[in-house]
């Protein structure tokens, strides 16, 4: 049994942590902190564990054995590289940190620190992402020579554990980046594990469409980003991430290759289509990928208590979300500077 704590109890928290831990059989969620006290109590109270007064003192408790780190971006990497200092083992939230030296730094703590850091990249468990990612290794599309991945919807504000125009993630000074990091990093993260290639190169529009704040202007972060990725094998194609889909979410990724088609999250009806160059259709029907309406287990919970109990280090490394983020800040540069950036991926 391992005892958690977790720091930021936001809708995150709410909706996957706190139960997915408490459906763990490994798991015993003994220490809660937000800034906002009484919802750490209330949440104490309901899940168990004891609310502390600060994050400094929960990761600083000898008895709590990891943490995850809930809350704001702007704090990530701080409390991250604190609580693996302390002996901890880390989930934390994506994204990973509002900097790539950040990133690095907490990537560092963790192997000086020898306990693992996780990032919660959970669209890499979904069932057609996984199955989809063996039909690539198989050779069933052959070379992937382009690609589409998008992730929409209306927005974080109706969302957020306190919704509206306040919601922290339109602050740049917590949030830091809008939906290239709220959405644009699963995006980005996820097409390099389909292919098993890395970003290479990015040109990159990354900017505000539409969302206003509480005062009527338009928000400091973006609420829009498309990028054209080029990866390590040559393929070229899009990630779209958008706050400013008022309807049906979309969170698709289609894959063209030279002996056909995967279309992943395409089709409310299935899963993946696999369609060959000579026209054949094999269907899946395997589970509707999560919704803001519609959260499911994410399986991010039980892989990590899964490294925890076995000893085994995560899939979903700090180290192997690097090259993701990388990308990410290139294409923040890629759009401020408005030209192609090269990414050094070594």
């Amino acid at each position: 049994m391992f005892n958690i704590g977790i720091i930021g109890c936001g809708k995150i928290a709410q909706v996957r942590h706190l139960p997915e831990y408490a459906a763990n059989p490994q798991a015993k969620v003994a220490g809660l902190f937000d800034l906002n006290q009484e919802r750490a109590q209330s949440l104490a109270a309901q899940w168990g564990g004891k609310a502390y007064s600060s994050w400094e003192k929960l990761v600083a408790d000898p008895t709590i054995d990891a943490v995850s780190v809930c809350a704001a971006n702007n704090v990530h990497a701080e409390i991250t590289i604190a609580a693996l200092k302390a002996g901890k083992h880390v989930l934390c939230e994506k994204p990973m940190a509002t900097t790539l030296a950040e990133c690095e730094a907490m990537v560092a703590a963790a192997r000086e620190s020898g306990k693992f850091l996780m990032i919660g990249q959970n669209q890499r468990l979904t069932k057609a992402h996984m199955w989809a990612r063996k039909l690539v290794e198989e050779g069933a599309i052959g070379e992937i020579l382009s690609f589409r991945t998008t992730f929409g919807h209306g927005g974080p504000e109706t969302w957020s554990v306190d919704p509206g125009k306040g919601t922290w993630f339109f602050d740049k000074a917590k949030a830091a980046m809008g939906a290239m990091a709220d959405l644009g990093i699963h995006k980005t993260d996820l097409i390099q594990y389909l292919t098993g290639q890395t970003v290479v190169e990015t040109a990159a529009k990354v900017t505000t469409l539409d969302k206003r704040g509480a005062d009527g202007q338009l928000i400091g972060v973006d609420d829009n980003a498309i990028c054209i990725y080029k990866l390590s094998g040559g393929a070229i194609g899009t990630m779209t991430a958008s706050w400013t889909f008022y309807g049906a979410e979309d969170n698709s990724t289609v894959l063209y290759g030279t002996k056909g088609i995967l279309r992943i999250y395409d089709d409310p009806a299935y899963s993946m289509k696999l369609i060959t160059a000579e026209g054949e259709q094999v269907l899946y029907e395997l589970e509707a990928i999560q919704t803001n309406d519609n959260q499911t287990k994410s399986g991010i919970i039980d892989c990590f208590m899964d490294c925890l109990v076995t000893n085994t280090p995560p899939a979903i490394s700090g180290e192997s979300v690097l090259t993701a983020m990388r990308a990410v800040f290139a294409s923040l540069e890629a759009s401020a500077t408005g030209r192609t950036v090269a990414i050094c991926q070594d």
